[in-house]
């Protein structure tokens, strides 16, 4: 697993061993960022279920501002911290351990640019996005990308969240959600 562009290009990020990180394919990551590619740039993102970090550093390489990364389990925490100092983007990163429900609970920031990719097995998914909308974290005309299995239907949200376009990938699918801004002519 590889960073696949910019300021780390090519840098080799480690994986936790075991089931229970999924990572997403390079294939998916490449697309994903292909879909967002001017999206990023200055931006604050959020990278909810952190796993090994890869989708919040490929942000920071690719030029956001800044990442906050959650991830429940400590050696995943740990893990996104060595992935951050190898790749040289440890100053513009920020680790939580702990739950992504009580994250977003207690959470006052707003993000640009929100990833999430919860294990597929679990609702997470549905509470995080009606949660993530709820609060209203996403910032005005942010962007906000779903990593889930291509037989899964995501919920549409209320207002000023649209549901946008679904992009299949054999098995995976992702889903972009977006926040709109106020109108300038009103």
């Amino acid at each position: 697993m590889r960073v696949i562009s910019g300021s780390a290009r090519g840098r080799r990020l480690k994986e936790l061993q075991g089931m229970d990180t999924r990572p997403t394919t390079d294939k998916v990551k490449e697309s994903l960022f292909n879909i967002i590619q001017f999206e990023i740039e200055g931006r604050s993102v959020l990278d909810l279920f952190g796993g090994t970090g890869q989708l919040g550093i490929e942000a920071l390489s690719q030029g956001a501002e800044r990442c906050t990364f959650v991830d429940a389990r400590r050696e995943a925490a740990a893990l996104i911290r060595e992935n951050l100092k190898a790749t040289g983007l440890e100053k513009a990163g920020r680790v939580v351990q702990g739950d992504a429900i009580s994250f977003l609970s207690g959470c006052r920031e707003r993000f640009g640019v929100i990833f999430l990719d919860p294990p597929y097995q679990t609702q997470l998914l549905e509470q995080t996005l009606e949660l993530v909308s709820k609060i209203d974290i996403l910032s005005e005309h942010g962007i906000m990308i779903c990593e889930s299995p291509a037989e899964r239907e995501l919920p549409p949200l209320a207002p000023p969240y649209e549901k946008g376009r679904e992009y299949r990938y054999g098995r995976i699918k992702l889903t972009v959600y977006r926040r709109q801004g106020s109108d300038p002519r009103s």
